[in-house]
């Protein structure tokens, strides 16, 4: 159960620091990346949506067993957005540094397999 309370501490903690500035840097993105984002919905969408996984890894983090089911949806949302990254730069449709995140969320997903099976159930 330790092991699950530090790896989504960790991985809140992380995703709170990456995510939550991406509210203020929607113009700066389509500069230093263009083209610039043409649909700010899906953008602030995708921004709140993640955000609030964040901060869901941080309630799992306070009581792994009884959050124990909220790991299933926590390894999809990892393995999702990777999967999603890894297509877009194979079809040269996004870029190649972006693999980066597809690293960190593809070890972050690891990690929540592993919680979870050394979670107990309730």
């Amino acid at each position: 159960m330790k092991f699950a309370k530090i790896t989504f501490w960790i991985a809140g903690v992380w995703g709170l620091l990456v995510i939550a500035p991406l509210y203020f840097l929607f113009d700066v993105i389509g500069q230093k990346d263009p083209p610039p984002i043409s649909h700010p919905g899906f953008f602030y969408g995708f921004v709140g949506c993640a955000l609030a996984w964040q901060i869901a890894f941080c309630f799992i983090a306070t009581d792994p067993v009884r959050f124990r089911p909220l790991m299933l949806p926590s390894m999809f949302e990892k393995f999702s957005y990777a999967a999603a990254i890894t297509i877009l730069v194979l079809q040269g449709r996004t870029s190649q540094t972006d693999l980066i995140f597809v690293a960190t969320d593809s070890l972050l997903g690891i990690l929540f397999v592993i919680a979870y099976f050394k979670t107990p159930p309730r």
